[in-house]
């Protein structure tokens, strides 16, 4: 395991056991208000013990979610499908021009008309969005690449 890998590792495993603290106090908290007994505090702490659960399912979903999308970026690499955006003009903060990033977009979209089902041009796709800027289609085209490429496995 390379440096920087061991560090992020490190610090997400980190992250998720403060989150676990977090919402272990927050659980005691709500338990400590229904057992006060009025009718306020136990709607409130019914509501303040639901903040964990949400918690833990969005910790659960994003971590699953990203393992996923490490996955096909390994599989991606393994067949050497990266897209190549070392020689793409960059701005001062390290982002690619705009220009750039839409005509890299242009060319993987034309790729994806090609074959929608494919999972690779489905993540292709999803690294153009991303490079794009447009976030929101970025996580909705690589959620589709995952499903597309847990069909293929399957």
């Amino acid at each position: 395991m390379n440096r920087q890998l061991a560090t992020t590792v490190a610090f997400i495993a980190g992250f998720v056991v403060a989150l676990v603290f977090y919402f272990a106090l927050i659980g005691r908290a709500g338990v400590q208000l229904i057992q006060d007994g009025r009718v306020v505090s136990i709607v409130l702490g019914i509501a303040v013990l639901i903040l964990p659960l949400i918690g833990v399912w969005v910790v659960y979903a994003t971590l699953r979610a990203g393992l996923a999308h490490q996955h096909l970026s390994r599989r991606i690499e393994e067949e050497g499908l990266v897209l190549d955006v070392s020689e793409l003009p960059r701005m001062p903060s390290g982002r690619i021009e705009r220009g750039a990033a839409d005509e890299l977009f242009e060319q993987v979209k034309g790729e994806w008309e090609a074959d929608p089902d494919n999972w690779r041009n489905s993540y292709r796709l999803a690294r153009a969005y991303d490079y794009a800027g447009d976030r929101g289609r970025a996580r909705e085209t690589m959620r589709r690449a995952v499903h597309l490429e847990k069909l293929e496995r399957q």
